[in-house]
């Protein structure tokens, strides 16, 4: 909670810090990253070069202040944890936040200009490092029920097996090389890998882990990202695909993820585009490991039966449910697309029954997930019901 004297100024200050947010946060990654290169490795490039990142941590700091400021507004929990999953899975620490702190309130300082007096300067600090002590206590909270230490949160994982699933797509099932088990972990949860690409740097990616849990191996799919519009293509997801063999090593951080299957009875809803398929993958291999009895209805959207990834699993998943119900969209439907019984074009949910106490996960590109969100809340299902997975900074959830 606030002081009262620095509430008064963050509610006084709140709208001219979230009219400079995005300059704000444009001038903190380079004056951190400046004085501290080695925090480069924990980042991704690329969402730093496309905004991404910038847009999505100016969200966040703007939603936590509202948040203390309107206690009875927009629950923010969810985001904060949303975060704290993504800092462990890259065995961030709360040693590094005073690092963050201090190059934070620099950029406030060098944007707002004269208007940070001491004083506000003093209300926005205490804004950080609420939102900072609230991260660090839920980080450590992930860390212990994980078992993992965040200072040796990285493992060496063996490459023991590699498939090519589809156009474009590769699964790596990997291995540890210190013969301790996998940490536990639930279907829907993401790992981070990185790479040394050519240029010499260190870069890490999340990938999903795309089965149930195995205590001796961990399997990642990943679809090579091909640049758009004159972008480059994907740095890692390309070396992966053009460099990783089987016998190489990678290092790989501890299991993540809020996005996890709870029990209970009621119907159960997976949808998906492209790669956006591999935490329904994982969802009903474990699933089907178990033997559940909840009604399971799988809809998924691909550009073609080529371009389809963990289809062979997933048909096996679902011929042990029995009762599962199936609705797949290409927008190429080819002979092989006719015998899996695809609709041509894209998905259209008003063509699937439903009903509006089912859970739902979804996962796929962000323009996707809130054109589905949205027709699902519109047909009654609860927002509350509706869980997502987001490839890169969440700014489904900074959009609302």
């Amino acid at each position: 909670m606030l002081s009262p004297q620095s509430e008064t100024i963050v509610r006084a200050t709140a709208p001219v810090v979230a009219e400079h947010a995005v300059q704000i946060t444009s001038r903190f990654y380079p004056s951190m990253f400046e004085a501290h290169p080695e925090l480069l490795s924990l980042f991704n490039m690329g969402n730093q070069a496309n905004g991404d990142q910038r847009r999505a941590l100016a969200s966040a700091v703007v939603a936590y202040a509202t948040h203390l400021i309107d206690p009875q507004g927009r629950d923010f929990r969810p985001v904060m944890e949303r975060i704290a999953h993504k800092h462990v899975s890259l065995g961030i620490h709360r040693g590094q936040y005073p690092i963050v702190g201090h190059h934070l309130m620099g950029a406030v300082a060098e944007v707002v200009g004269e208007a940070v007096t001491p004083e506000v300067a003093a209300a926005w600090e205490e804004v950080y490092w609420l939102f900072a002590t609230e991260l660090i206590a839920e980080e450590a909270r992930l860390y212990k029920q994980a078992g993992v230490d965040p200072l040796l949160a990285w493992r060496d994982y063996e490459v023991v097996d590699r498939v090519d699933e589809a156009l474009d797509t590769v699964t790596l099932l990997l291995a540890p090389t210190d013969e301790r088990p996998v940490p536990s972990h639930q279907p829907g949860q993401y790992v981070s890998v990185a790479v040394t690409l050519p240029d010499g740097t260190r870069q890490p990616r999340q990938y999903t882990v795309s089965t149930g849990y195995r205590p001796n191996t961990l399997q990642i799919t990943v679809r090579r990202v091909r640049g758009v519009g004159g972008a480059p293509d994907g740095a890692v997801s390309s070396h992966l695909h053009d460099r990783v063999a089987v016998g190489d090593l990678l290092e790989v951080g501890p299991p993540a993820g809020d996005m996890v299957l709870e029990e209970r009875a009621a119907p159960l809803l997976l949808i998906s585009a492209g790669v956006g398929i591999t935490p329904v993958a994982a969802i009903l291999d474990d699933l089907a490991a178990r033997g559940t009895s909840r009604p399971v209805t799988v809809v998924h959207a691909d550009r073609s039966a080529a371009s389809h990834p963990l289809f062979e699993s997933t048909s096996t998943s679902l011929q042990s449910l029995g009762d599962a119900v199936v609705h797949t969209w290409y927008e190429d439907v080819d002979a092989i697309g006719r015998l899996r019984g695809a609709r041509s074009g894209f998905m259209d949910l008003d063509e699937v029954p439903l009903t509006t106490d089912a859970d739902v996960f979804m996962c796929g590109p962000l323009p996707f997930m809130r054109k589905v969100r949205a027709g699902l809340v519109r047909r009654g299902v609860p927002a509350s019901q509706i869980r997502y997975e987001v490839f890169g900074p969440d700014l489904l959830a900074a959009a609302g």
